[in-house]
C-alpha cells in the first residue's frame, strides 16, 4: 500500500511541476513546433536581436556565441516571446441549459429574417435569370436540331454515318 501511495504522490508531483512551468514550457510543444521556434529565434539572434537571458561574457564564449545554443537555453527557461497557433475543431456541439436556449430563441425572434432587395438589385437579378433561361433554351434547341438531323440522315441512308467508319 505504501508503495502505491508513493507512486501516486510522485506522479502528482510531476503533474504539478508541469503545471508550474506553464503551457510555454518545452514539454508543451511538439518536436516540430519546437524546431520551428528554435530556428526562428536563432535567426533573430543571428540578426543581432537582444538576448533575453542574462549571460556573462564567459558563458557566451563557452557557447562560442552560437545562436542555436543560446536559443536552446532561452527555450528551456521558457522566456521566448514566440507563440504557436493550433487549429481547433470548427464545431463542438454541446447541450445548452434551458435558460440559455430560451435566450437564444428570443434573440433570433428579434432579428429580421431577411432584408428585402432594393428595386435596382431585383432588376439586375431578374435580367441575369432571364439571360440564363435564354442560354438554356438555345442549348436545348441546338441539341434537338442535331438529333433531328441525325434522324433524317439515318432515314435517308438507312445506316448511321458513324457506324460506317
Amino acid at each position: 500500500m505504501k508503495r502505491k501511495k508513493e507512486k501516486i504522490k510522485k506522479e502528482g508531483n510531476k503533474e504539478k511541476k508541469k503545471e508550474e512551468k506553464g503551457k510555454f514550457s518545452p514539454e508543451f510543444y511538439t518536436k516540430y513546433e519546437a524546431a520551428r521556434i528554435l530556428g526562428a529565434r536563432a535567426l533573430q539572434i543571428s540578426a543581432n536581436a537582444p538576448i533575453l537571458l542574462k549571460l556573462s561574457k564567459e558563458q557566451l564564449e563557452s557557447l562560442n556565441y552560437d545562436p542555436i545554443k543560446i536559443t536552446e537555453l532561452e527555450f528551456q527557461a521558457g522566456i521566448l516571446p514566440i507563440t504557436v497557433k493550433r487549429p481547433m475543431p470548427k464545431r463542438i456541439e454541446k447541450e445548452l441549459p434551458e435558460e440559455k436556449a430560451a435566450e437564444i430563441v428570443k434573440k433570433e425572434k428579434k432579428l429580421p429574417e431577411k432584408k428585402e432587395k432594393l428595386p435596382e438589385e431585383k432588376a439586375v437579378v431578374e435580367e441575369a435569370e432571364e439571360a440564363e433561361a435564354e442560354v438554356e433554351e438555345a442549348k436545348a434547341e441546338k441539341e434537338s436540331a442535331t438529333e433531328e438531323e441525325i434522324a433524317k440522315e439515318i432515314a435517308e441512308t438507312g445506316t448511321d454515318s458513324e457506324e460506317e467508319e
